[in-house]
């Protein structure tokens, strides 16, 4: 449901060592805290609705435009546009430790689930919970040469497509277009997608949207190398490192990548974990279901 009378609150910014991220804060300065992280190629307004029903809880949100989206920006231009998983895990962290946020709950999907993931694994004992969707969302970077099954390289069309120059140039030219054929794609029973993608296209114009995009989806698949500065974390995250917060795993079972089955990677949580299915939800969770996931969020949080 789009809500064209609500705000996502205060549009804000704050200095990392790499971005100066523009973020919205929403609901009481004093109460307990979330990170909302979005996916590619969507943006804050994924939680629009979440953010307001939060703060009916007197929970505060930090929703913040990933690295190439919306307000955020590089801080020099000399830093590799990289959106290799290390990078938005990092500046989850930076961002955590630049708001001074106090063991907040990560929630996100897709790219911003993954930042969650890595931030849980790398910070258990400053991360009160996790939100995730589809479960264990850190790449195994050394299997991805592995073939996959053929509806499921079927589904991963585009990341192949970015993978050469007519690619990027496709994206760079048509962006808009075809990112809401992505939006439509992955939520193929969500009726609103086509409107609501309307309202977040803007974000995807930022200065630095191709050039990230692109090198995430080469980087997962060891197509080119990342960021030196990264290379510890990434060594880390090779490990499949055990995510030890309190975790709650959202099932969308209409996502046009497939039905999702966190089950599947239950062994990867050492601690409290919990599947929660969400029948002819899409890939754009909280957009879909913001009661489902403001509920999980609401969930991990102490009472």
């Amino acid at each position: 449901m789009i809500h064209l009378d609500m705000t996502m609150g205060e549009l804000r910014s704050a200095m990392t060592e790499d971005l100066e991220v523009a973020y919205f804060d929403n609901g009481p300065a004093d109460g307990a805290v979330a990170v909302l992280l979005h996916g590619f190629p969507y943006d804050v307004l994924s939680f629009e609705s979440v953010a307001h029903l939060l703060a009916e809880r007197g929970i505060r949100s930090i929703t913040p435009y990933l690295r190439g989206y919306g307000g955020t920006r590089f801080r020099k231009a000399t830093t590799l546009r990289s959106g290799q998983q290390a990078a938005v895990g990092q500046d989850l962290l930076d961002l955590i430790d630049a708001l001074e946020l106090q063991r907040p709950v990560v929630a996100g999907y897709d790219w911003g689930g993954r930042a969650a993931c890595i931030a849980a694994a790398v910070r258990p004992q400053g991360i009160a919970g996790l939100v995730t969707v589809v479960g264990y969302a850190i790449q195994d970077i050394a299997s991805s040469v592995e073939p996959a099954a053929p509806m499921d390289e079927y589904r991963d069309w585009y990341q192949w497509y970015f993978h050469t120059e007519r690619g990027r140039a496709g994206l760079q030219a048509n962006r808009d277009e075809l990112c809401r054929l992505l939006w439509q794609l992955w939520s193929p029973e969500w009726a609103e997608s086509g409107d609501a993608f309307t309202y977040s296209s803007p974000s995807l114009h930022n200065p630095d949207f191709v050039d990230v995009a692109v090198h995430s989806y080469r980087h997962r698949h060891g197509a080119t190398a990342g960021d030196d500065r990264f290379n510890e974390l990434e060594a880390f995250l090779a490990k499949s490192p055990p995510i030890l917060v309190p975790t709650i795993s959202l099932d969308a079972l209409a996502d046009g990548f497939g039905p999702d089955d966190s089950e599947r990677d239950r062994h990867h949580f050492a601690g409290p974990f919990e599947i929660r299915k969400l029948p002819g939800i899409g890939h754009n969770v909280p957009q879909e279901a913001p009661q489902a996931f403001a509920n999980a969020v609401a969930d991990l949080l102490p009472r």
